[in-house]
């Protein structure tokens, strides 16, 4: 079955991603960077196949969010056939962030 959705990458979202990497290498062991990256690709291929999958944000109501982890919470929008990734986000920073 062939995915319906393409998935695009926000500037945020990518930099985003990059600083959790980042964090993860410098403070935690191997096995969490790949558990995170593991997860992560499991909810985007989740996304793609069926986008209305996950609840839409409390905060941002034109957002869905799928938390990865308890300390990181993915955010899209459906655009049309395009899945856009908002942000990924350190839930432990000020909400008002997001």
């Amino acid at each position: 079955m062939k995915d319906t959705f393409k998935i695009v990458w926000s500037k945020r979202a990518y930099n985003n991603l990059a600083k959790i990497i980042r964090y993860l290498e410098e403070n935690w062991t191997e096995k969490e960077i790949v558990k995170f990256a593991c997860e992560l690709d499991r909810s985007i291929e989740i996304i793609k196949k069926n986008p209305l999958t996950f609840h839409l944000s409390n905060r941002k109501p034109s957002l869905r969010k799928v938390v990865i982890t308890k300390h990181n919470t993915l955010y899209y929008k459906i655009e049309g056939q395009t899945i856009k990734l908002v942000t990924v986000f350190d839930t432990r920073q000020d909400p008002t962030k997001i």
